[in-house]
């Protein structure tokens, strides 16, 4: 398919919001709190603490009058517009291109995030990956799987093992080491996640239950680790779940996740939110055993 080319002419449709207007960027996004969940999550933080705005730019669109679509634009580019139509993407695509890219990814409902990269593949660089079809899964009750009760909230007493599985996840499903970088960066980011109660770990038990242990193995490492990657006042987002290789066929995703969801509903939010890549069938079928049900499509392009 031959890439949208877009006229050169600045576009008078998007507006930079200012602190006042983030209120009704908010009403936007809770139009569909699960699909908008990813730019909620910073602009919620935004109002909460100002000093946030410096992470990234919240777009409007039109540029006057009641707002129809928002898009956060930090590092991740994230469209939120209820109702697709050219004349949004092709403005959002405007800003990007004359802002140029600073995000390492554009996330969010596949509709808008793929209409948005039409728009704007031929004035940016190659991606390292478009994943376009990713599922996206809610869950609003208990979960149908009896929580595990080895899972609990890491502490800072488990930084030194969660970074190694946060890095051991993120090389297994981008493709790369997150800390190629800046190492420093990325684990303050792990440790922020730990001191906000949004990490969940378990480690092995004493003895290791299943079969004999491989070499390599030892009790007590961390075997199912996940977190809360955005939260919003109606949705908790979960990311990064993970379960160490060598103790995968144990019995270790359902009722880890069945934990987080737990955790999550009484202490974050009513509604558990996550999206997978259509091709990881088997860790698709363990969430909806879970009890999580699709409720949409997600998609990402990786830069």
């Amino acid at each position: 398919m031959r890439p949208l080319r877009l006229s050169s002419r600045r576009s008078p449709a998007v507006r930079v919001l200012d602190d006042h207007e983030l209120p009704q960027a908010l009403a936007v996004c809770a139009q569909d709190p699960v699909a908008s969940v990813l730019a909620a999550s910073r602009i919620e933080a935004c109002i909460a603490e100002p000093l946030q705005r410096g992470t990234g730019q919240v777009w409007g669109f039109p540029a006057t009058g009641p707002l129809e679509a928002v898009c956060w634009a930090g590092a991740n580019l994230v469209p939120v517009v209820p109702s697709p139509d050219a004349e949004i993407l092709d403005a959002f695509a405007h800003q990007a291109r004359l802002q140029g890219r600073q995000c390492s990814s554009i996330a969010g409902p596949a509709d808008a995030v793929l209409g948005l990269w039409r728009r704007l593949e031929h004035a940016w660089s190659a991606p390292r990956d478009v994943r376009s079809d990713q599922p996206s899964l809610r869950i609003a009750g208990d979960p149908l799987i009896e929580p595990d009760p080895g899972v609990r909230h890491a502490t800072l007493d488990d930084l030194d093992d969660l970074v190694p599985a946060c890095v051991a996840m993120f090389e297994e499903e981008v493709g790369y080491s997150p800390i190629t970088y800046s190492g420093r960066a990325y684990t303050q980011r792990v440790r922020s996640l730990v001191t906000e109660r949004r990490a969940f770990i378990a480690r092995a038990a004493r003895p290791v239950p299943g079969p004999v242990p491989q070499p390599g193995e030892r009790t007590g490492e961390i075997v199912f680790k996940a977190e809360l990657g955005a939260v919003t006042s109606a949705v908790a987002q979960v990311q990064g779940v993970w379960v160490d290789p060598r103790h995968r066929g144990r019995g270790h995703s359902e009722p880890g996740m069945a934990a987080v969801v737990a955790a999550a509903r009484s202490e974050a939010a009513g509604i558990v939110s996550l999206y997978a890549n259509s091709y990881n069938a088997r860790a698709l079928a363990a969430y909806h055993r879970v009890g999580f049900e699709q409720v949409g499509t997600f998609a990402t392009v990786l830069f």
